[in-house]
Order: C-alpha cells, then sequence, then structure tokens
C-alpha cells in the first residue's frame, strides 16, 4: 500500500473504515431486533395466558372446544392445562398427552408463572417458547401453559440478515467509490501543482505554482512552495550575478596581463624595460590572485559554513597587530595610521579572520579616505565593536544602504580600481562570528566603518554558521 497511489490508500482506507461501521451497525441491529422480538413474543404469550386463564376457570370449559381456537394460530401456538401431578387435563391440537414440563419446571409454575424454551413440540418440529402460569378451577390449582413458535421471529431475523448482506456489500461500494471521487476532488490542486512544479525551470523565472483559495492544508502548502520558489529564484539571481561580476572583474586584470605579456615579447629590447613588465605583470598576477581569494572565501559563504578557528583575544593587540601590517603603507602615502588602547577588552574569534576584516577596513581607508586612520575597540551589553575611521570624504549617501554588498563601488572609487568586495567580505566574517558590520558617515568629517561581535562566540571547537 505504500506504493499506491494516495487517492487509492484514501479510498482503501475509506472502504475499511466504512466496512467496520456497517458490521457494527448491522450486528447492533441484529441483536436488538432479535430481543425485541423476543419481548413481542413473551407479551403475546402473556396476554394469552390471561385470556385462556379467564376462560378456564368457568366450568365445563376446554382448551379443544371451537371457541378456544381463536386464542390459537394453527401450527404456530397452543396450549396445555396439567395438574399439580404433571397429568394433561387439556390440550389444544396438535398436542398429544405427554405434559410439556419437567418435574422441577412444574413445581416452579406451582409457585409463579415461568418462561421456558423447547427445541420442538408434538406435532411442531420447531422450536418454541412457553409460559407456565398456575391458575385456579373448581379450588384446584393448575398450571397453564401457553406456547408458541420462534420460527416466525427466525424468519424475520433471516430476512434482516439477508438484506444486510445485500445491501451491506452495495453500500460499501458506493461509500468506497465515493471515497475515492473525494480524494480525487481534494488532490485535484496537489495534482494541478504538481504539473506546473514540472514545467518550472531556471528559464521561466517568476513561475508560481496554482493556489486553491480553501484556507486549508493544499492552501497552505502552495503557499510555502510559492515562498520556496521566490527564495530559490533570488538565491539564483544573486548567483548568475555574482558570476557576471566575477567574470567583468576578472577579464580587466587578465586583459592588462595579456597586454603587458605581449608588449614585452615584441618591443622589450632592454633588461630594464623587461623589468617593467615583470613588474607590471606581477602586480596584476597578485591582482588576480586577491580576487580569486576573496571569491573563494564568497564562496564558501554562501555554503553556509565558514570554517573558524576562535580563541580569546586581547582588543589591544588585535589592533596593534593590524596597524604594524599597514604601518609602511601608511607612512608612504603620508597618513597618520593609530592603534589606540583598549585596556581590559577581550574577545572570542578567528585571529587571521579578523585581522582579514580589519585589514580590508585600513585599506579602503588609506586608498579612498584622507587624513588620519585610526583603529579603536569598545564593549558594551556583551557585544564588542572594532571600528576604523577616516578624515576624509566619507561615503556617498546614496551608496550607504548598499555599501556592504559583493562588487558595489561608489562611482568615485571605480577610478582607483579595486573590485569592490572588501566589504563585502568584512561582513562575511563579521556573520560568520555572530556578528554584523555597519558604515557611517560621521558628523566631524570622514567615514566610520565597524564589526560588531558577541564578546563569547563562537565556540573554540566548531564552525560558525552564517
Amino acid at each position: 500500500m505504500n506504493r499506491a497511489p494516495i487517492r487509492l490508500r484514501v479510498a482503501a482506507a475509506f472502504a475499511v473504515a466504512m466496512a467496520l461501521v456497517l458490521v457494527l451497525a448491522g450486528g447492533i441491529l441484529y441483536l436488538r431486533l432479535g430481543q425485541h422480538l423476543a419481548l413481542v413474543i413473551d407479551k403475546q404469550l402473556q396476554v394469552r395466558a390471561q385470556d385462556l386463564g379467564v376462560i378456564i376457570r368457568e366450568p365445563g370449559a376446554s382448551l379443544a372446544e371451537t371457541g378456544g381456537i381463536r386464542f390459537f394460530e394453527r401450527g404456530e401456538s397452543y396450549s396445555q392445562l396439567l395438574d399439580t401431578r404433571g397429568r394433561v387435563l387439556q390440550a389444544s391440537p396438535p398436542l398429544g398427552s405427554r405434559s410439556l414440563l419437567t418435574a422441577a419446571q412444574l413445581r416452579m409454575a406451582l409457585e409463579g408463572s415461568i418462561f421456558t424454551n423447547r427445541d420442538s413440540v408434538p406435532g411442531l418440529d420447531e422450536p418454541s417458547r412457553i409460559l407456565a402460569t398456575p391458575v385456579m378451577r373448581d379450588k384446584k390449582k393448575l398450571v397453564l401453559l401457553v406456547g408458541q413458535t420462534r420460527e416466525e421471529r427466525a424468519e424475520t431475523l433471516r430476512s434482516l440478515r439477508d438484506e444486510l448482506l445485500i445491501a451491506g456489500p452495495l453500500a460499501l461500494i458506493l461509500a468506497s467509490l465515493t471515497g475515492y471521487l473525494l480524494a480525487g476532488l481534494a488532490l485535484r490542486p496537489v495534482d494541478s501543482m504538481r504539473r506546473r512544479a514540472a514545467a518550472i525551470s531556471a528559464e521561466t523565472p517568476g513561475e508560481r505554482l496554482p493556489v486553491p483559495r480553501t484556507r486549508d492544508e493544499i492552501q497552505r502548502l502552495g503557499e510555502t512552495l510559492n515562498e520556496m520558489l521566490g527564495r530559490l529564484e533570488s538565491a539564483l539571481q544573486r548567483e548568475r550575478d555574482f558570476v557576471a561580476d566575477a567574470g567583468h572583474e576578472l577579464r580587466t586584470p587578465l586583459a592588462l596581463l595579456r597586454t603587458e605579456l605581449e608588449l614585452a615579447l615584441r618591443h622589450g629590447r632592454s633588461p630594464d624595460e623587461l623589468r617593467t613588465a615583470i613588474r607590471t605583470s606581477s602586480e596584476e598576477v597578485d591582482r588576480l590572485a586577491q580576487l580569486a581569494e576573496d571569491l573563494l572565501l564568497i564562496a564558501r559563504s554562501n555554503e553556509g559554513r565558514l570554517p573558524l578557528r576562535p580563541e580569546a583575544l586581547d582588543g589591544s593587540a588585535l589592533l596593534e597587530s593590524v596597524a604594524r601590517r599597514f604601518e609602511w603603507r601608511a607612512q608612504e602615502a603620508g597618513r597618520p595610521l593609530i592603534a589606540a588602547e583598549a585596556p581590559g577588552l577581550e574577545l572570542v574569534g578567528d585571529r587571521i579572520r579578523l585581522e582579514q576584516a580589519l585589514g580590508n577596513l585600513v585599506e579602503n581607508a588609506l586608498r579612498y579616505g584622507a587624513g588620519e586612520v585610526r583603529l579603536s575597540a569598545s564593549a558594551a551589553d556583551g557585544i564588542v565593536e572594532l571600528h576604523v575611521t577616516d578624515d576624509g570624504a566619507g561615503f556617498p549617501p546614496e551608496f550607504l544602504e548598499r555599501a556592504f554588498e559583493r562588487f558595489t563601488r561608489p562611482d568615485v572609487a571605480r577610478a582607483r580600481g579595486g573590485a569592490g568586495l572588501g566589504l563585502s567580505i568584512v561582513r562575511v566574517i563579521a556573520e560568520a562570528h555572530g556578528g554584523a558590520a555597519r558604515a557611517a558617515n560621521r558628523d566631524c568629517g570622514g567615514a566610520d566603518v565597524w564589526v560588531a561581535l558577541p564578546a563569547n562566540s563562537p565556540t573554540p571547537d566548531g564552525e560558525a554558521a552564517l
């Protein structure tokens, strides 16, 4: 049944449930009717015994007389009159002179009315129900027996049984067909969604599943699947944009590298010209290597997990380490680079990744900013913030909202090179640590970019989920 269609399984379950209901209802009806017919027979015997009791008290009355026959139906009811010794004084046809009661039953009947059953009586080869009740005649105590066959009751029950055996299967078949049709109607929206889902592909963006307005589980399923399709479509579009942007960014350094090599091959006459070409090519190779590393980092983040090696870090030591790496760059640019002290500030994180994030911020400040570049750290309410500020013109206001998106650069930065991945990588590293990256323009001028991290996460022996 696990391999059968849902429609067939629902119909089968409905049929089984209906069969149980029919069997239970038919059994109860059969039993209750049998009990009711038995009570009807007992009531009829009691009424007949009362009438015959009144007649039999009259002197000279006889059960065999024509006047008494009106109380009996030939072949179905009968009566006997017994004395205290069990001898038959009178009997209706076709009973003979043999008592229908045993000695024990006779003694009980002399004390009060009793009911008993017999499998057969003389002249009637059918099961019977007998009522024996004491009566007085000529100041003598006698026992009056009235009986009736149970064949009519048995015929009624057989007729009911036959009707149930015919009507029950028909009702079961009808109910099963109804269940099959209802299951088909209920599953029709699912089949419609299946057909539409089979036609949806990457080449058909914007397609959605038809959702029935039924306010039930099917509607909720369709809405959930459409939301999932929307998320997948957005993710696919991001990946397409990512590939397109990555191809565009790779094309420029590769073209420059090819040009330099061709010029060196064709026009490089002196060692100085060759050295210049090799130096320029080496710079482009470094740029390609950095771009490839950045793309690899973002690709890992897209998989949902960025490998981290968390450890306890001193905030001041982390800032000082980043400042030392860029000290020579700052000196060449004639820019002060200061790492502010953060006494007692501690955090948990991956040193290499955090230095990479702060390094990207310092490099952006040196390349696009002006004046002093300052690294600082602060902690409040379990959050550690690592800031990099400069005294330049800051970010264009329209650029702040998308500053951390991939391959995004303000117009003024496009003329200075770069792939637009630096701030995106900062955000990836911050989110991998369970934090966030923020950017703002300072009131006194310049840009302020910072990373906000939980002071005690991620766990030292695991990987941080994005």
